[in-house]
Formats: C-alpha cells, structure tokens, sequence
C-alpha cells in the first residue's frame, strides 16, 4: 500500500475535527497551503503547545493548563452549588450568561449506550464522590436536551437519590435536541433562574 502523500494527510487530519468530511477539509488544506502558509505554521504551533501543555483540572475536570483551574480556585465562587455539563465548551457557554457564580463539573461526555460509552466513561464516581465531600448543596445538572443529556441527567438524579443535597435541572427554556455552546446566552440565563 502507498503511503500517504502529505496533501492527503493533512486533509485525513483535518477530518477529524466535528462536522468536516472530505471535500470541507480538502479547501481547509488548499486554503492553508495555498493562501496561509503563515496561519498553518500558527495553527501547527497551537496544536502541538495545547496537546503538551493542556490537561484537566483535578478538581472539576475542564480543561487547564494548570492542576486546578482558575474557576476552583476562585475564592469568590459559591462552593454550595456545583452545575454539571457536559463539556468545556458547555461550561463556557454558561459562563458567558454571567448568571451562574458556583462551581462546575465537566463530565466530558454523556451516556451514549449505543456509542458503548456508559457512567464510568464519564466520571460518575467521581461526581459522586464531589458531591458527597459535603461542601455541595444544589447540584445543577445542565447536561444538553438531548436523548443522551436526558438519559445522563436521569443517571446523575438517580445516583444522588437519598443523600442530603438538593438535585436541580436546568429548566426547559433551552429547547430540547439543543447543545449548550449553540444557545444564546438569553435562554440559558433564563433557563437557569428558572430551574426546577
């Protein structure tokens, strides 16, 4: 078999990243090479410096640079209230609301029975575990309205079933089948006075 040439394996890279399929990150790779040889040598020196150098907290489990985020270390934050999403970029989302100042856990997936991906792909015991450091008094689930957020969101209800915390869910003011990082911010400030 031929290897690849290196055209072929920056577009199969390209790939990779969510809703690019061939013909997208055929013109990524003509673009860069073609228009941007400046802007791929940056976008080469990111990669490699954020895979090196990015890690998750050991806290909440967003990405950092450091062991403990600037979100956990924050002595401003309410240490009662832990919201639960998804992802960094869901994390981020709420953030830009303004309207949440208390601690998050970043899941880093959901379940996805279909995908083989069950609780302990996506760190349920340590959740468990946050919540019952005694520290925590709402925790906020804010997984996405989807069939795999819902199921996640049931799992983490069920699992806190019975201890000493109350368990909120952010209200449906997000549409269902939506994802945090694509709601405006309106909606998920709202959705969040609102929790049930």
């Amino acid at each position: 078999m031929a290897s690849l040439s290196s055209l072929e394996t920056l577009t199969d890279a390209l790939r990779r990243l969510p809703g690019v399929g061939v013909k997208s990150a055929q013109r990524m790779a003509y673009h860069l090479l073609q228009h941007d040889r400046e802007g791929a040598r940056r976008l080469a020196r990111a990669l490699e410096q954020a895979v090196a150098t990015v890690r998750h907290c050991e806290r909440c489990h967003t990405f950092t640079e450091a062991a403990v985020c600037v979100t956990c270390l924050d002595p401003a934050r309410d240490r009662r209230q832990l919201c639960v999403v998804e992802t960094p970029a869901d994390q981020a989302a709420v953030e830009r609301t303004g309207s949440y100042q208390g601690l998050y856990f970043v899941l880093m997936g959901r379940l996805s029975p279909l995908d083989g991906i069950g609780v302990h792909d996506i760190g349920l015991a340590r959740l468990l575990e946050r919540a019952a450091e005694g520290e925590v008094r709402e925790l906020i689930v804010a997984t996405n309205f989807t069939a795999e957020g819902e199921a996640t969101a049931h799992a983490i209800a069920q699992a806190l079933k019975g201890r000493d915390l109350s368990v909120t869910r952010l209200a449906r003011g997000v549409p269902v089948g939506s994802e945090l990082e694509y709601v405006d911010l309106g909606t998920i400030a709202h959705a969040f006075n609102d929790r049930r």
